[in-house]
């Protein structure tokens, strides 16, 4: 009989099913072959899987954590580390801060009282760039400029001239592809942030990695956040990612680290046969 693995679906940065970001999280004694990863991410075929399994005591970190779309490996990810932390709180498998060995260096993810959790990462390193020549029609909108984001996240952020703008985007996924490492970050100031309750939208499409459009990108947030905190004169600010399941991301910038602060909520657990 093939062995069992307790998996579960997480939705990341909202309070409430069917929202937020979708993430299969499974909890393991050791990483087993790659191939095995990326054919249980190509199963759940969510926009992330999360892989973690305990670390002995007395390291620099608590858990080891990969993460996988249904097409690569990738770096950096926001909603499944949160969705991790969540599943890791909420079975009792750990308290208050949890260390994460990654890709990306050690992460943590510290649980408050109020349900909320946070994660401390890397500052996205932004440089200036030219907008590239042909994006403007594979995204179906015009850059008023460009940033790269630096090797962790390896995305293309560009400012667009209004929320309204951003939200209507109808991107070609194919064309957007050679424009970038992994993908590209749409943003723009909100339109009203007192009636809104946030501070800039932003949409995310990394068809390059197997996602044309991720629901809610916390990673996305480490280079949206400097970029925002610096037009803004704040360091707190929240985003919201104006996908059709839509997410609220509060983020606080503290030099090359940046918070960001989301609800999970566990919609989905059962058994991986495999």
């Amino acid at each position: 009989m093939p062995t069992s693995h307790r998996i579960r679906v997480v939705d990341a940065f909202t309070d409430r099913p069917f929202a937020g970001n979708p993430a299969g999280v499974l909890l393991l004694d050791a990483f087993p072959e790659d191939t095995w990863l990326q054919n249980v991410a190509k199963e759940v075929n969510h926009a992330e899987t999360a892989f973690a399994h305990p670390l002995p005591l007395g390291g620099d970190a608590d858990w080891a954590l990969r993460w996988f779309t249904p097409a690569t490996e990738v770096a950096l990810c926001g909603h499944a580390t949160l969705a991790t932390a969540h599943v890791l709180h909420t079975t009792g498998a750990a308290s208050g801060t949890v260390r994460f060995t990654t890709r990306s260096g050690v992460l943590t993810a510290t649980a408050h009282e109020d349900g909320t959790l946070t994660l401390d990462f890397p500052t996205a390193p932004l440089t200036a760039a030219e907008v590239p020549d042909g994006i403007a029609k594979a995204l179906g909108a015009e850059p008023l400029l460009a940033y790269d984001t630096g090797r962790n996240t390896g995305d293309l952020l560009v400012e667009l001239a209004d929320e309204k703008t951003v939200r209507s985007l109808t991107p070609d996924h194919k064309a957007l592809v050679r424009h970038s490492e992994r993908g590209i970050i749409a943003t723009a100031r909100a339109e009203d942030p007192a009636r809104g309750g946030y501070d800039f939208v932003s949409r995310c499409f990394f068809p390059r990695v197997g996602i044309d459009e991720d629901p809610v990108t916390g990673s996305a947030h480490t280079a949206l956040a400097p970029f925002w905190s610096e037009r803004l004169g704040r360091t707190e600010l929240t985003g919201l990612q104006a996908s059709a399941r839509t997410g609220l991301v509060h983020t606080r910038l503290r030099g090359d680290r940046t918070l960001l602060t989301g609800r999970a909520v566990t919609v989905i657990e059962g058994e991986l046969f495999a």
